[in-house]
């Protein structure tokens, strides 16, 4: 009885001079604290009178089971946006103090003849080089003509596509090593010649491919699925102009195209472009140089010395990777896209999120067999650095296919662990923090060799 007449009690409204007379503020949305009170449960008498119970001394706090939020069963289910804008700010400040300090023990170490030299002045040859490369575009294009009006057989097409790609590889390579050219500019021009070549075989391949399905039984059931594929025979000079230019290795008479240009965007990417560029001089001519300079060969000083220079390398080397790939990829990337309109602008994935090497290396090469991308990654990383150095130790080489057993390494932790941060953090640690400052003391050293003995 006494306890149903203080249930009844508890239910009417208070005396109007009663503390609990007081409307308390309004719980917010989601709050479960204090007794569990959510927005639109203090609705009425009772839901009042209960609200202001909630707040009394004598309410229950403890009323369920719950995980502290960095405990291992709740801390993925936490939003970590707070402690990832304190690495930030950390982040921000602590390179901040290195650059204030390294700028004050060294002063200002950027030289223009990094960039331009006189030796960049007379690499002439490696211009007119680059400047004659769409020979060969015009060569496919040439021998895609006569294949579609049946002047050469198959096997002949196949033959000259060969010879047209290989030309343009090897042309490039002899023009560098031929004129000694820097290694800078032989770099650049390696870079683009790698691009022609990709787009030449995709060309070849495509067209190939389109000759096949043209003579197909069931031609008329793919054109109705892909109705852009038009005349399966035609072959386009200003689609393969177009091709070139776009920021794409996949060949194709039609691209997705934007409305307009956007001048505005454009202007304000190539801002960022330069921004990030001069930035990756400040880090390479401030940090990087100066550390492989007073560094010794890794393969053959003492072991100690040589992981504390490689760790030291490893940041300033990481943060111009990051720099290149944005620069690159996201900026220069979108910019010719914008300019030309091209519409599909995915040129990359995060594989920054990666589990595995293996996802990692399928992210970034969309739609290409793993091994074959694997080794033509692996000899193009090689000629790259190899033919502008001069130098042919296949350390780019090893270091892409030294990954094959990582692969094998992340898989087996993945399906152990069950857990996504592992391989990701082993991704990091070999392919940027360990791989990268180790090729770039590898090649230096054995490029400073080669100059002493010359």
């Amino acid at each position: 009885m006494a306890s149903s007449r203080g249930g009844e009690a508890l239910a009417r409204s208070p005396e109007p001079h009663s503390p609990l007379r007081r409307r308390p503020p309004v719980a917010a949305e989601g709050d479960d604290g204090r007794g569990g009170v959510r927005r639109g449960e203090d609705q009425g008498a009772g839901g009042s009178v209960w609200a202001d119970f909630s707040r009394r001394a004598s309410a229950p706090v403890h009323r369920r089971v719950r995980e502290s939020p960095l405990s291992s069963d709740a801390v993925f289910k936490q939003s970590h946006a707070g402690l990832l804008n304190l690495c930030i700010v950390v982040l921000i400040a602590v390179n901040g103090r290195l650059i204030i300090e390294n700028l004050m023990k060294y002063g200002l170490l950027i030289r223009a003849g990094f960039w331009f030299s006189s030796k960049s002045l007379r690499d002439w040859p490696l211009l007119i080089c680059c400047v004659t490369l769409p020979v060969f575009p015009l060569g496919a294009f040439t021998t895609e003509k006569m294949a579609q009006h049946k002047f050469i057989s198959e096997p002949l097409v196949i033959c000259l596509h060969v010879v047209l790609t290989m030309a343009s590889i090897l042309y490039p390579v002899y023009v560098i090593i031929r004129f000694d050219s820097a290694v800078l500019s032989g770099f650049t021009l390696m870079f683009f010649a790698i691009i022609v070549w990709s787009k030449l075989v995709s060309y070849a391949h495509t067209n190939y491919d389109r000759r096949v399905l043209s003579k197909s039984i069931h031609k008329d059931d793919i054109h109705s699925h892909f109705p852009e594929l038009d005349d399966l025979k035609w072959v386009s000079f200003k689609s393969l102009v177009y091709f070139m230019v776009a920021p794409t290795l996949c060949y194709q008479l039609n691209y997705p195209r934007t409305t307009s240009i956007r001048k505005g965007w454009v202007i304000h990417q190539i801002v960022k472009l330069v921004i990030f560029t001069g930035l990756m001089g400040f880090i390479i001519e401030q940090y990087i140089n100066p550390i492989i300079k007073n560094s010794q060969h890794p393969l053959r000083g003492n072991l100690l010395y040589a992981i504390e220079r490689v760790l030291k390398l490893s940041i300033p080397t990481l943060y111009v990777w990051l720099c290149m790939f944005y620069c690159f990829f996201h900026l220069w990337l979108n910019i010719l896209a914008e300019l030309l309109r091209f519409g599909d602008r995915e040129f990359y994935k995060d594989w920054w999120n990666a589990k595995t090497i293996d996802e990692y290396w399928r992210m970034w090469n969309m739609g290409v067999a793993l091994m074959i991308a694997f080794f033509l990654s692996a000899i193009f990383h090689e000629i790259c650095v190899a033919v502008p150095c001069q130098i042919f130790k296949f350390w780019a080489f090893i270091g892409i296919m030294f990954q094959i057993p990582l692969i094998v390494l992340t898989k087996y932790l993945q399906n152990k662990f069950k857990n996504t941060t592992v391989g990701n953090m082993i991704f990091w640690l070999f392919f940027c923090i360990l791989g990268q400052p180790m090729c770039i003391l590898l090649y230096y050293h054995d490029v400073m060799n080669r100059k002493v003995k010359l």
